[in-house]
């Protein structure tokens, strides 16, 4: 059975259409901002997820034609027909058409703390890149179809195209019931393990290796294989993400946090999210909190 709905969208054409609407005073946190169905072809074409402003957003993108590119944290993806991008912003990516290529593709634009919460656990199960299977796709595009055709456009209709857009990467992701864990080696998972339970404290590839029980280049080969980050970068993105949850969750100080996410000191914390997540901290939560109103 074919993508029905689209077909529908491919015969919409290449159309954009943001969404304004007033702030409710129930606010909803699931909501579509914006969407599109475009085509780039032979032309400059290049986001960067550090220089997007400073309240949190997610991009949800769906190849249709050509290709396009996605460096996730170091990691290159290339986005062929069928694979779906999933980004939170701000972030360390950037995602750009190869000069000379063509990219055809639609697209939403969500916020709300519940959109990026769902975008998260999706993200840190699959990555960044997915490929729905038709059904999906179909329920992906009837959303964005949703905004583009929207007539009278209200806060829940918004939300409504939102959560269908959310929950179709969902079932992609997670399916009916929840997958079976990944497997890792038994040297990788305590490993896992410690770096999870010992976040605030010093984390050498030296100690790590030591607790794997293999030596220091055997170690970092093994588990830059398994995890798809070298050791170094997994700590670093898993101390950022407790940042985050300490930052949006709590009142505690940037100097506090700095020392129970094992940072040096709240400067030193500053610069690295500044540099990965492009904003200070107190910037973070503040367009966090703001986000979720």
């Amino acid at each position: 059975m074919g993508n029905f709905v689209l077909s529908q969208l491919l015969d919409h054409g290449h159309d954009i259409r943001s969404l304004n609407l007033p702030r409710s005073a129930a606010p909803l946190h699931c909501m579509s901002v914006s969407a599109g169905y475009e085509q780039r072809r032979n032309e400059v074409y290049s986001w960067d997820g550090t220089k997007r402003g400073t309240a949190p957003f997610l991009v949800l993108q769906h190849t249709t034609l050509g290709e396009g590119r996605l460096d996730y944290a170091g990691t290159r993806h290339r986005l062929t027909p069928g694979k779906t991008m999933i980004i939170t912003i701000p972030h360390a990516h950037r995602y750009w058409l190869e000069r000379g290529g063509e990219w055809e593709y639609f697209w939403l634009l969500l916020n709300g703390r519940e959109a990026l919460r769902l975008a998260r656990e999706i993200i840190e199960t699959a990555g960044p890149v997915l490929e729905p299977a038709t059904a999906q796709v179909d329920r992906l595009a009837a959303a964005c179809l949703d905004v583009l055709e929207m007539t009278d456009p209200s806060p829940g209709l918004a939300s409504n195209a939102a959560y269908a857009a959310m929950t179709s990467l969902h079932d992609t992701v997670f399916g009916s019931r929840p997958p079976a864990e990944k497997s890792f080696p038994s040297s990788v998972s305590r490993v896992l393990s410690h770096i999870e339970t010992h976040i605030a404290a010093p984390l050498p590839i030296e100690r790590l290796a030591a607790i794997a029980e293999l030596s220091r280049a055997h170690f970092v080969r093994m588990f830059s294989a398994e995890m798809g980050l070298a050791p170094s970068d997994y700590v670093l993105e898993k101390r950022l993400e407790r940042v985050e949850r300490l930052l949006l969750a709590t009142e505690m100080s940037v100097a506090e946090i700095a020392g129970a996410t094992g940072f040096s000191d709240g400067n030193y914390l500053a610069k690295v999210l500044r540099r990965r997540r492009g904003l200070a901290p107190l910037e973070f939560r503040a367009a966090g909190r703001q986000a979720s109103l």
